[in-house]
């Protein structure tokens, strides 16, 4: 999901010009001192499960440090270094600089954020050793209730994650989703006393239904 997600084109710039930055000032060390001295040696980079979700870690960090790489771009140190004539350089400052790069670290960051917990959780040793359908029970509420928390980011402007949902579905639908999980989700008290409208999800049902026929084929026998 996050590879596919990644491929769409403003996103997938954003990302290229967010590893563009952090590369650039990583493989200088006058730059990188530089942030640090801003940053009080925080660092810009944060590696995670797959190379998707260390990219939407990476813009994490690269957002907690906004001010500081802004300032640290419009210093006198920067603005006055040879650094700051180099080509690299230059884009290096506009990105810093330009409002859509950091309106689209945003969005992606709500896009990206509740997949990555999903992602986590099935990289959880614990939740594994559960058992094959028991992981997948819970990671059906966690899809669930990351789609939901995506909606919500997005006030439920449908038209700002509707392309981001046709992907999940997609992914969902060939991959995770099966009639079992949905059967187990349904059956399972935490989930089901939890969430008083789960009864009404045709979704869930449909699948509880299915996993019931298959079960049960012949009602007379």
């Amino acid at each position: 999901m996050l590879e596919d997600i990644g491929k769409i084109l403003r996103i997938k710039k954003t990302i290229e010009r967010a590893i563009f930055l952090v590369g650039y000032i990583y493989n200088h060390t006058t730059s990188l001192n530089m942030l640090r001295s801003f940053t009080k040696k925080q660092e810009s980079v944060k590696h995670g499960i797959n190379r998707f979700a260390t990219s939407f870690l990476t813009l994490q960090k690269i957002h907690e440090q906004k001010q500081h790489l802004r300032c640290m771009f419009t210093s006198n140190n920067w603005t006055q270094s040879k650094m700051a004539r180099d080509p690299k350089g230059k884009r290096a400052t506009g990105i810093v600089l330009m409002p859509s790069f950091w309106n689209l670290v945003v969005y992606i960051l709500k896009v990206m954020g509740p997949l990555v917990r999903v992602l986590r959780l099935l990289n959880n040793e614990k939740k594994l050793a559960m058992g094959y359908i028991y992981i997948y029970i819970y990671i059906y509420e966690a899809m669930d209730r990351a789609k939901e928390t995506l909606s919500k980011s997005f006030d439920k402007k449908e038209d700002k994650y509707k392309k981001i949902f046709e992907i999940i579905d997609c992914r969902w639908e060939c991959q995770l989703h099966h009639p079992l999980h949905a059967a187990g989700h349904m059956l399972n008290p935490e989930f089901f006393y939890g969430n008083p409208a789960l009864e009404f999800d045709e979704e869930v049902t449909n699948g509880l239904y299915k996993t019931i026929e298959r079960l049960v084929p012949d009602l007379n026998s």
